[in-house]
Order: structure tokens, then C-alpha cells, then sequence
């Protein structure tokens, strides 16, 4: 319940004080190439019930019917816009009203497609018995994937090493929960928004 307070909180504060940044995305996004503002990709939140998450859209409309789930960093799909947002990590400030709804968490999981949720092992499922966040241990370890996954096949490589180790570091934080852990991870992710504004290199997954 507290935590549930912290979320409902905090997403408050952030969106009354990234309005007008939320704003002039939506607007760029807009002169930038047809189609919505937002991206509603499906994917499973707690206990396995399903969800639109938001997204700033960075892609080209009715990508997913184009080309392959996983997004590498040289996906031609993206727009130009689309690049900056998804190197800043701009383009998942819409999360926040999913936070408000009780979809998601602001530290948690990160929410997956349900067709690699359908991969999942009865250990693994167990990421589903918490609410997925909009942070977390994983997606700061992976936070240049789409660098990574540019080199290798994607679904292959993302299938077979990049997803079971997010599950294990997913599991980890379950394990690990505390106020503490989620502040850092609240803090480490704030610097890191701020390093990809600046320009942060593409590269492997950060350790």
C-alpha cells in the first residue's frame, strides 16, 4: 500500500512538472512523421492480467506489421525524432499515466510482450507477482540493448541472452525490494535520463 502511495505520488509530481517538456514532444512527434502521438504496445502486467502500455511514438505507423518485434539500434523503421527519444529514453515519459492507472509501478519489472511471456518458465513467472515498473535493475544493465541486438539476430539473441538474464536480475530485485533499492534505482536511472541527453555513447549492456 505505501508503495502504491509513493507511485501515485510521484507520478503526480513528474507529470506537473514535465508538462511542458511532455508537450513539445508530443508536438515534434507530430511534425515529424504522420500517425498518433502515442504507441499502446500490448504487454502483461501483474498476475498476468494484459495492458496498453504508452510510449512516445518513435516509429513509423503500423511498424509492427513491417518488421520484427525487437528493435535494434539501426531499425529503419524509426523516425528521426523517434532516434532522440529512444537513445534519451524520452519516449517512456508516458508511463507515468500508466502508473496513475495501477497498471505499473515506478520501480518494478519492465513489462513484457505477451509473446515472450508465453516463453516464460514456471520460475520465471514469477515477475508477474509484482507490478512492472517503468525502471529497474534490468533496464539500467540493458539500457543500450537496441546497440547491442544492431549486432547479433534479434530474436534469437534477445530469446535466448538478453531476456533470461533480465528475468534473473528481475527476480533479484523481487528478492532484494526495499525502499532503499527502489530510491537507488529511482536515482541511478535520473542520472542515466541526464547522461543520454548529454550524449551518451551506444554501446554493450552496462554493468
Amino acid at each position: 500500500m505505501l508503495k502504491r502511495v509513493f507511485d501515485l505520488l510521484a507520478a503526480s509530481f513528474a507529470l506537473a512538472v514535465l508538462s511542458p517538456l511532455l508537450v513539445m514532444i508530443a508536438l515534434l512527434v507530430t511534425l515529424d512523421s504522420s500517425g498518433p502521438v502515442l504507441h499502446k504496445g500490448e504487454r502483461v502486467g501483474q498476475h498476468g492480467r494484459r495492458f496498453r502500455i504508452l510510449k512516445f511514438r518513435s516509429m513509423v505507423q503500423a511498424a509492427d506489421q513491417v518488421g520484427p518485434g525487437i528493435t535494434s539500434g539501426l531499425d529503419p523503421r524509426v523516425t528521426c525524432v523517434g532516434r532522440i527519444l529512444r537513445k534519451t529514453k524520452l519516449d517512456e515519459l508516458p508511463q507515468l499515466f500508466n502508473v496513475l492507472r495501477g497498471e505499473m509501478s515506478i520501480v518494478g519489472p519492465r513489462p513484457e510482450d505477451p509473446r515472450y511471456v508465453s516463453l516464460y518458465s514456471a520460475a520465471q513467472r514469477r515477475v508477474l507477482s509484482v507490478r512492472p515498473g517503468i525502471t529497474s535493475i534490468a533496464s539500467l544493465a540493458f539500457i543500450d540493448e537496441e546497440a547491442l541486438l544492431t549486432q547479433v539476430e534479434q530474436d534469437e539473441a534477445y530469446t535466448r541472452v538478453i531476456m533470461p538474464r533480465k528475468l534473473e536480475l528481475d527476480l533479484e530485485y523481487i528478492d532484494r525490494m526495499s525502499w532503499y533499492l527502489d530510491f537507488k534505482l529511482i536515482v541511478m536511472t535520473v542520472f542515466s535520463l541526464i547522461s543520454g541527453l548529454c550524449g551518451r555513447k551506444a554501446g554493450g549492456p552496462a554493468t
